[in-house]
């Protein structure tokens, strides 16, 4: 399957503990492969504990009605955004060597930026769309959220 791909292949092989196609081989068969797991002890692990806690987050603390498409784009863009950013030791670990591409192409579910990143993100949207309930000024909200997340 892999050979049969197109130059470049992006292959997310989730599932979790095995995933469907070993990081291994496929780095073997096909070096030009952009891969991702669910597995921690693998670059960039797919992991919903990148988005829910934090979508959760800014969602009540604006007392979101609902969660809608604006926020849960709100989630994603702020994640990929922040993958994009020099990672320092601000974010919790040692990110040597940590720079956007085919070895780090989302955060680590650990990276303490998230939390003001994403939250702040979908508040935002939540204000903007409608759908918050309470209102609140978003710079003291995020700075609010780096002093909870050690920032």
């Amino acid at each position: 399957m892999l050979r049969s791909m197109a130059r470049d292949p992006i292959v997310f092989a989730l599932a979790n503990p095995t995933p469907e196609i070993d990081p291994a081989v496929a780095r073997q068969t096909r070096p030009d492969a952009v891969l991702a797991t669910g597995r921690s002890d693998h670059p960039n692990q797919v992991n919903n504990v990148l988005a829910f806690p934090y979508l959760f987050r800014g969602a009540l603390d604006v007392r979101a009605r609902e969660v809608n498409q604006a926020m849960k784009l709100a989630a994603s863009e702020a994640i990929a955004a922040l993958a994009r950013e020099p990672v320092t030791t601000e974010a919790g670990y040692d990110g040597a060597g940590l720079t956007f591409g085919r070895g780090y192409l989302i955060p680590k579910p650990f990276d303490r930026r998230l939390l003001p990143a994403v939250a702040g993100a979908v508040a935002e949207a939540a204000l903007r769309s409608g759908v918050a309930r309470v209102g609140l000024h978003l710079g003291e909200y995020r700075e609010g959220l780096r002093r909870l997340a050690h920032l």
